[in-house]
């Protein structure tokens, strides 16, 4: 501060020099984690440990099991890319990626439930066509008003000649009054 200079570039007296006061901070815990977050953020302290943990040397097991388990995982890493799976070998668990001989019955395979019998159906009616599917309005619809594309129903009412569109909505026509249009497909159920 003895380079300090006042009015018109003349320095102070020393009793009129300013002195540097220094200000108490509290260590508020609010303080103390914000510095312990700064440490952690710190690029010099994450490089300091990155050197101290490249002085440390881990020891890697070069035991027969290790090589072992090494040599599956490289055959098997090949076979993948081959697209052939490893079948293993009789002696110590190894892998190699040669087909085996096809067997003539599949140790394990699926086999689905026997089907139930189903009775014959009907002869359909009318000659031959085949059966409609229906469906039951569960709520009364009204279509919107200036909307040609749409049919409006009661409950009870049945639809047949069904066309689904996308998700909530299908072409269909009701049986009372033969309109056919769009409806929406959660008002109905399957007969």
């Amino acid at each position: 501060m003895k380079t300090y200079k006042g009015y018109d570039k003349k320095p102070y007296c020393n009793a009129h020099y300013p002195t540097t006061k220094f200000t108490a901070v509290a260590d508020t815990p609010e303080n103390k984690r914000c510095q312990q977050q700064q440490k952690r953020q710190s690029n010099l302290e994450y490089q300091a440990n990155y050197r101290e943990s490249l002085k440390k040397f881990t020891p890697v097991s070069d035991d027969p099991e290790t090589r072992r388990v090494q040599q599956n995982q490289k055959q098997y890493s090949q076979a993948s890319y081959a697209q052939a799976p490893p079948q293993p070998v009789s002696g110590g668990g190894q892998y190699h990626s040669d087909p085996a001989p096809p067997r003539s019955e599949p140790v394990h395979a699926y086999q689905p439930p026997p089907e139930e019998p189903r009775m014959a159906a009907a002869p359909p009616m009318g000659g031959g066509r085949p059966p409609v599917e229906r469906y039951v309005a569960l709520y009364d619809y009204a279509a919107a008003p200036g909307d040609d594309d749409e049919v409006s129903f009661n409950e009870g009412d049945y639809a047949f000649d069904v066309e689904v569109i996308d998700d909530g909505w299908m072409t269909a026509t009701i049986e009372r009054t033969h309109e056919r249009g769009m409806v929406p497909s959660n008002y109905f159920e399957r007969v």
